[in-house]
């Protein structure tokens, strides 16, 4: 994806330093499943990267996050819970696709 991440912000917070405003997001990462998009939808697949279990989370400025990302949730077999809200699909699901149909800037970006 042209050198770029795929991360969930988790928290959005700043702290001040000897009178400068540090503006941060706590970060839970993606990695890419394979080195090229997915054959069949032409989307890259990513999965949440853990550590020991755990999604692995770091802190970074805001000024690193370069545009938002759309991720669709990979469906296995199965049927989805009707009780399932679109904010818990990112805790539910652990493989996605990265939306690159999702705007002009997400296409022209990523892909």
């Amino acid at each position: 994806m042209h050198g770029l991440d795929i991360a969930r912000v988790r928290l959005f917070f700043s702290f001040t330093y000897k009178y400068v405003k540090y503006p941060c997001a706590l970060m839970h990462w993606f990695l890419c499943m394979a080195e090229l998009a997915d054959e069949g939808m032409g989307m890259w697949v990513v999965e949440s990267d853990l550590d020991e279990g755990k999604p692995l989370t770091t802190i970074i400025h805001l000024d690193t996050i370069v545009c938002a990302a759309h991720l669709l949730p990979v469906f296995k077999d199965g049927f989805v819970s009707r009780t399932l809200s679109f904010a818990d699909t990112l805790d539910e699901f652990r493989t996605f696709y990265v939306n690159k149909y999702i705007d002009h800037h997400a296409f022209e970006i990523a892909f």
